[in-house]
């Protein structure tokens, strides 16, 4: 006899802080997971707050206003008669903690605190939280603005179950998945049925698959429903959550929810039979170590998640199994970093975006971004989307009684996105071309302005001064000089970028505020330091700069078809060039050139320095391995790599396709002191680089993904024992 429940999990657009608007989605999403029939509903990590407060989780205030919002959950009507599973921080005996709080019909059953905090990469947990490490369960005294609600004085906190009056329900939290002795083993052997996961996990490219497949292996080997819900969007940092809110049973997935979106509550359900489950774990292996395993808690919760026998359609059934849904990395760079424009352009009260467009592929990727987003905005308000149409209205400087819909993102691209060329002597016709007719195809707003006035006035009061004028190196000066003279003009492009920000909206006749600026410097320019400080790299923010540019190259041939943008061809073929320096019939200033290294390299260095941990020495000794021979060994080793380290669609990890060419261990060493020389030399420019959207595991983001020190010495010991050992190797031939 099949026992089916309709179980319900989410993807929430939070925002830290807001605690008003996060109460509100969190009651809709109950009232959806309700409407659908559902009898558990579980929603992110610390949902109340939104994810993102960082140090604001310090403050007594957060805690207060995080219980008066759960006063009003718990004592909402659309609340009733369903198990809700609520994220939100709870301070118990003065120590604070990243909680679930799992509530039915306006009663508390459990405070189940986080056994393993997130502290690496971009989560700083351990900062603001304590890990619950006491075996059992403590009394919490309920705040009284909840406990007049509830009549509850006291409430169980810590890790227990929870037994409903047909299944059991436990909870695993986030980084608690990724851990080698993750809860739901031990949970699973001791009863537990349906395991609810609630997660603050951030997108970066071709991490999906990682967290799926732990799910995946999770129930295949332990049994079991499984209900993942995830934060989606931008909360107000550099992070943006990507969603995907799933369930799964028994090793397969039933229920797959959208990875980007601009929806601010999105609901996944699916019907699953407990039967299955009990089926599933019949083995005699799984029955003798349950017996042996560790005992729970079990709180009794007077409810009944199943439908009743003569209430069941058997011709219905449970939810069938799903192929799991990856976007191709390409795919994820068009959609992530333009749902986390919008969230961060409707969220900040701008009148839109303004960029300078040099004729690059790097500010054209930017541009080609905000495009992507104006077409996900222009298919969401077709669809009907309410908010989006209200946030789309008041951007592009409608008055409130509108009713005006944009019906092609050329039409809203037009309302709010401004490019700008800023050519100089040393520009090309090239450049200038590809600017003006990138920014006509997306239906930009152009201008076109000649900055040399600007620049000789700068030059000119240094010369008054000093009766001397600096040179370029292809008429005789220094290289002092010469990047002198670079980055007068760099420097003068972002002050004139903020000031037509500032004034394009008043000019246009538009109400409201100033544009944001946004930035085009890639992740491997700011990993090399091959930027100016307080050029256009200065921004506000940056969608791309948390991405290499092999994978900008493989998006912006993705985006040539996808979009309909044949200019784009133009873009992929053109010399990377910051066209700083004067060209001449025997030359034309090319930046891989100019940083002895090719982008592909500084990705493979990239990786290697921070995904692989490795400093001068052992990046050497890798790269022996990787570029020192026996290449056809080391392209199958990668592959082998790739493939299981990317889901089906994703195993086109561009930046080390060629790569493995043969050079000498000198070269190798050359390479290797190349990259850590500048490196080391302009690491002080991630200190005030532009907020980036984070998409890739080797960022030197300087705020709290990559810390590092910003003034280092000479690497003279690794560099002597990498010198001594390749002199070594000589000698032997």
């Amino acid at each position: 006899m099949g026992r089916l429940v309709t179980v319900a999990t989410c993807s929430l657009n939070q925002w830290a802080l807001d605690f008003e608007g996060n109460a509100e989605r969190i009651i809709e999403s109950i009232r959806q997971a309700k409407s659908a029939g559902a009898t558990l509903r579980v929603g992110p990590e610390l949902e109340v707050t939104g994810y993102g407060c960082l140090d604001h989780f310090l403050e007594g205030d957060t805690y207060l206003h995080s219980w008066e919002m759960m006063a009003k959950i718990i004592d909402h009507p659309d609340c009733q008669d369903i198990v809700c599973d609520i994220g939100m921080p709870v301070r118990h005996k003065d120590t604070k903690y990243n909680c679930r709080v799992i509530i039915y019909n306006r009663k508390v059953l459990l405070i189940r605190p986080k056994l393993w905090l997130a502290n690496d990469g971009n989560y700083r947990e351990m900062r603001y939280f304590a890990p619950w490490r006491s075996a059992g369960l403590d009394e919490y005294y309920l705040e009284s603005i909840v406990g007049k609600i509830t009549g509850q004085e006291k409430v169980p906190f810590g890790e227990a179950l929870i037994s409903t009056r047909d299944t059991c329900i436990g909870a695993e939290t986030c980084e608690e998945l990724f851990t080698p002795a993750a809860p739901h083993s031990p949970m699973a052997l001791a009863g537990c049925e349906i395991f609810t996961n609630s997660s603050g996990s951030h997108h970066e490219l071709r991490k999906l698959n990682t967290r799926i497949n732990l799910i995946l292996e999770a129930t295949r080997k332990c049994g079991g429903i499984y209900l993942y819900a995830n934060q989606q969007g931008c909360d107000g940092d550099r992070l943006y959550y990507d969603g995907s809110a799933m369930i799964f049973v028994n090793g397969e997935i039933v229920a797959q929810g959208s990875q980007f979106s601009l929806s601010d509550v999105e609901v996944v359900t699916a019907t699953v039979d407990l039967e299955d489950v009990r089926s599933y774990r019949s083995t005699a292996s799984r029955g003798l170590q349950a017996q042996e395993g560790p005992r729970y808690t079990r709180l009794d919760a007077n409810v009944r998640l199943s439908k009743r026998e003569e209430d069941v359609d058997y011709r219905v059934g449970s939810s069938k199994p799903l192929e799991v849904r990856y976007h191709r990395p390409e795919e994820e760079i068009a959609l992530g970093p333009a749902c986390w424009l919008w969230d961060y352009l409707r969220r900040s009260g701008a009148a839109g975006f303004f960029i300078p467009l040099s004729g690059g592929i790097d500010s054209c990727a930017t541009a080609t971004i905000v495009y992507s987003m104006c077409r996900l905005v222009v298919e969401a308000i077709k669809n009907n989307n309410e908010q989006v149409i209200k946030d789309a209205r008041r951007i592009a400087g409608e008055p409130e009684d509108s009713d005006w819909k944009p019906t092609t993102a050329k039409e809203f691209c037009n309302r709010l996105f401004h490019t700008c060329y800023m050519g100089s002597a040393n520009s090309s016709k090239e450049t200038r071309s590809r600017a003006a007719s990138l920014a006509k195809d997306i239906g930009a707003y152009h201008v076109d302005i000649d900055i040399t006035k600007v620049t000789d006035a700068i030059l000119e009061t240094f010369t008054m001064w000093s009766k001397w004028r600096p040179r370029f190196k292809s008429a005789g000066g220094s290289q002092t000089e010469n990047l002198a003279l670079q980055n007068i003009q760099a420097r003068s492009r972002m002050i004139l970028a903020y000031l037509f920000a500032q004034l394009l909206p008043s000019f246009r006749r538009r109400n409201g505020g100033s544009l944001l600026v946004l930035g085009s410097a890639n992740v491997d320019e700011s990993l090399r330091g091959y930027l100016t400080k307080y050029d256009c790299s200065s921004a506000d923010i940056n969608p791309i700069g948390g991405i290499s540019k092999t994978d900008l190259k493989s998006f912006i041939a993705y985006a040539q078809s996808a979009f309909s943008l044949p200019i784009l061809e133009s873009f992929l073929h053109a010399t990377p060039t910051a066209e700083l320096e004067p060209i001449s019939s025997t030359y034309v200033q090319s930046d891989e050139a100019d940083m002895g290294m090719t982008y592909s390299e500084l990705s493979i260095f990239g990786r290697l320095r921070k995904v692989n941990k490795l400093g001068p020495w052992g990046m050497y000794t890798k790269l022996l391995q990787l570029w020192g021979g026996n290449n056809n060994s080391n392209n199958s080793n990668n592959n082998n790599n790739n493939n299981n380290n990317n889901n089906n669609n994703n195993n086109n990890n561009n930046e080390n396709d060629n790569q493995y060419n043969s050079y000498t261990p000198r070269q190798i060493y050359e390479k290797t002191r190349r990259f850590f020389y500048f490196y080391a030399l302009n690491r002080h420019k991630m200190t005030v680089i532009t907020p980036s959207y984070h998409a890739e595991q080797y960022s030197p983001d300087d705020n709290r993904f990559d810390l590092r020190p910003f003034l280092y010495p000479a690497f003279g010991w690794p560099y002597k024992k990498i010198e001594m050992h390749v002199e070594k190797l000589e000698r032997e031939g």
